[in-house]
């Protein structure tokens, strides 16, 4: 008997797991899709399959909008996406978007495939106008620019994007991300910069080739 209940809590676990860690995750996935499409008529939506959607997914496009998803692109728990009537977001395939995520777009933001973005990292692509002193801080608008990351681009936890990231590139966690990142390097600090490169040689950005050999500015 000990080898007969050995094997059936074996496979009670086994069941266990795949329903809690496969099967419920699926289903639940192919819902949450459902709900978005049903939730945003007027704007086009594509998820080119498979594609997850993990718990909280949401967008905001009440006014229309495009959000394009490639295949094996994984949303992972709280990704919020805010997409303004004539705002286009496309992820390409492969890419992964971890914990708290969020998006603001109103104009273009691509990010490429196999890209990861960390845990609470934001990325937008307009800033907050605040120098007319006639003004309110909220009435003052925004100033937008496309943001495009390029394929497998790393962004680790808790970085603000508000411009371009360059192939490859490596952001390091509480980075915020002001001015374009070249590709092969690694960028990190408020601002962020640039404080290595790993790419072909002859192709160093500016600002690294300028250092003095001690790596000061």
């Amino acid at each position: 008997m000990r080898p007969v209940a050995a094997r059936a809590k074996r496979l009670l676990r086994r069941v266990t797991v795949q329903l809690g860690y496969e099967h419920a995750p699926r289903l639940m996935s192919r819902l949450r899709k459902r709900w978005v499409l049903i939730r945003n008529p007027q704007a086009t939506i594509r998820f080119q399959e498979p594609v997850y959607l993990g718990p909280g997914f949401s967008l905001h496009m009440p006014e229309g909008g495009i959000f394009i998803v490639g295949p094996g692109v994984e949303f992972r728990r709280g990704f919020r996406a805010e997409v303004g009537a004539t705002g286009k977001i496309v992820i390409g395939a492969g890419s992964y978007l971890t914990y708290d995520v969020i998006i603001a777009c109103s104009t273009t933001i691509e990010i490429g495939e196999r890209c990861g973005v960390g845990q609470s990292t934001f990325v937008s692509d307009g800033n907050h106008r605040y120098r007319d002193l006639e003004k309110p801080f909220l009435e003052q608008g925004y100033n937008f620019r496309p943001i495009r990351i390029e394929d497998d681009v790393q962004i680790h936890s808790k970085c603000t994007i508000v411009a371009s990231i360059g192939r490859r590139a490596v952001i390091g966690a509480n980075a915020v991300v002001t001015r374009p990142v070249p590709a092969y390097t690694v960028a990190g600090g408020v601002p962020a910069k640039v404080i290595d490169y790993f790419g072909p040689a002859g192709s160093e950005p500016a600002e690294l080739a300028e250092s003095d050999p001690s790596g000061s500015d």
